[in-house]
């Protein structure tokens, strides 16, 4: 941050030890032990100790919970009655409440997420409350069409809400992944079971208290902490829930998928991962592009599904970029994200930090060379250098797999034709990246590239309106902008035969 006095502001902002509200179930406006009787322990990445115990929800809540959203969901419910312009000025209430607990909301995600204090306050608390007003502001602008049919009829098409929704987020970006799917979800006026991922129930529970003061009926929106395999499973296949979103792994979509396929044939959408190409050509402003290939791997100690994991760099300006991308990655600060002054925070758990280190090991073994980093950081909490490997080869795990973490690869190429066909090498096709000064260049690249999203001269950059969604095995569906409201909603068509003198 440039604004000193902004970043002083924020330190005091900042709670160090936030209060834990809320770690029950959520089902029809109200908090409820599981039925079980079992709890799961929310871990802080960057002590190894425990935050809370929570209760894990599993099949016989996730049936509570379906039974609540479907009462909801009734016709002649209030929810159901309700003026959709009505269901936008509650929208925009949660939004107004969001952004008043926005300090404690961060604070939460730092401690139960691991990111800065920054980070989170700027970024994801941001986020939500934009989604959120976003997609308040279509919940009465979702519309059908008149059709000139044939013959003496009269044909138009209704949008109507498809119903209950199974919604499983991811724990990289809680409360901005939250909104993504709620947004649209309640926009459309369907019903929602929220689960959140186990690593980071917290900030999501607190959003659901939120639910009820914004004045939300109950049933309309259900949280249910737990376990993938036993809450998930059950939303995904439960015959009374009408469509399951998921963000996640491209192995756990898959799982998601076929349940669904097995059960009531729900509606599926699927945001799953990706293995990025950032394509830097010679000719682009070297400074921008190295800063912008920076954060494109290493924002949120690289845990982003569209993070920018492979950067192709042309062979000319090749060794001039590994040595200034090397430099910075070594001037980040690696800490607890509480201290304003780290920008590099912890792996959310254990299996992920296990896991990265496991195939920067792998980098190394297989010969690419270690320009920085390669191990953890510190001798407590799930902390690993940043790190970056250059003369990376196509077949290194490390440009193949998913590694989710700060771990940046950088690939030398020599010809346009070389870069699209080798960042097309991939069973992944969520986003890319070009960086040129020819548009040429960056309109061939953004052709060619088989991605859901192409990013020229830059990466990332979050714009709300705009759809997001992967190709190949990045998933199906649109999250974001106008299209995701097609995922929540069946059109009917209504035809009337007309008096033959009309």
């Amino acid at each position: 941050m440039e604004d000193m006095a902004q970043f002083a502001q924020l330190a005091q902002l900042a709670q160090r030890n936030p209060e834990i509200k809320y770690t029950e179930i959520f089902i029809n406006n109200e908090w409820h032990n599981s039925v079980s009787g079992k709890t799961f322990p929310t871990i802080n990445p960057a002590t190894e100790e425990k935050i809370a115990d929570v209760q894990e929800g599993d099949k016989a809540d996730v049936d509570k919970a379906v039974a609540a959203a479907r009462a909801a969901f009734k016709l002649g419910s209030p929810w159901r009655t309700m003026d959709a312009s009505q269901r936008g000025r509650l929208m925009h209430k949660l939004a107004d409440l969001v952004e008043r607990d926005s300090v404690y909301l961060a604070s939460l995600e730092v401690l139960d997420n691991g990111k800065p204090f920054v980070d989170a306050y700027e970024g994801d608390l941001g986020e939500i409350v934009n989604v959120l007003r976003y997609y308040a502001g279509w919940s009465d602008k979702v519309c059908g069409k008149t059709i000139p049919v044939d013959g003496p009829m009269f044909s138009y098409t209704r949008h109507e809400p498809v119903g209950v929704c199974g919604q499983i987020i991811p724990w990289n970006y809680p409360l901005p992944m939250m909104a993504w799917k709620i947004g649209p979800a309640l926009a459309c006026g369907n019903t929602v079971i929220l689960k959140p991922a186990e690593q980071t129930p917290l900030t999501a529970l607190h959003v659901a208290a939120l639910v009820v003061e914004a004045g939300f009926p109950p049933g309309v929106m259900n949280v249910v902490p737990g376990y993938g395999p036993t809450a998930g499973a059950a939303i995904a296949e439960h015959m009374d829930v009408d469509k399951v979103a998921f963000t996640g792994s491209t192995e756990v979509g898959r799982i998601i998928q076929q349940a669904a396929g097995k059960s009531n044939l729900k509606r599926v959408s699927l945001e799953l991962g990706g293995k990025s190409p950032l394509i830097v050509f010679a000719d682009s402003d070297l400074d921008d592009a190295v800063e912008t290939a920076h954060g494109a791997l290493f924002g949120n100690m690289g845990q982003c599904c569209c993070a920018g994991s492979r950067t192709f760099v042309e062979e000319t300006i090749y060794d001039e970029f590994v040595k200034r991308s090397v430099a910075r990655a070594n001037s980040h600060t690696v800490g607890q994200g509480f201290d304003l002054k780290v920008d590099h925070g912890p792996q959310v758990d254990k299996e992920q930090f296990d896991k990265i280190l496991a195939l920067i090991e792998k980098g190394k073994e297989e010969g690419a060379q270690l320009g920085c980093g390669g191990s953890r950081h510190g001798d407590k909490g799930y902390f690993v250098q940043p790190t970056v490997f250059y003369d990376v080869q196509d077949h290194m795990k490390i440009a193949t797999d998913e590694i989710f973490g700060p771990v940046q690869s950088i690939i030398k190429f020599k010809s346009i034709e070389e870069a699209i066909d080798r960042a097309n090498n991939t069973t992944y096709g969520l986003a890319a990246g070009v960086f040129t000064k020819d548009i040429d260049k960056a309109l061939t690249i953004a052709n060619s590239v088989q991605a859901g999203s192409v990013w020229v001269n830059c990466y990332d950059p979050g714009t709300l309106q705009a759809p997001f969604g992967g190709f190949k095995m990045s998933g199906h569906g649109r999250e974001l902008g106008e299209y995701a409201l097609h995922e929540y909603t069946e059109v009917k068509t209504v035809t009337i035969k007309l008096p033959q003198k009309c």
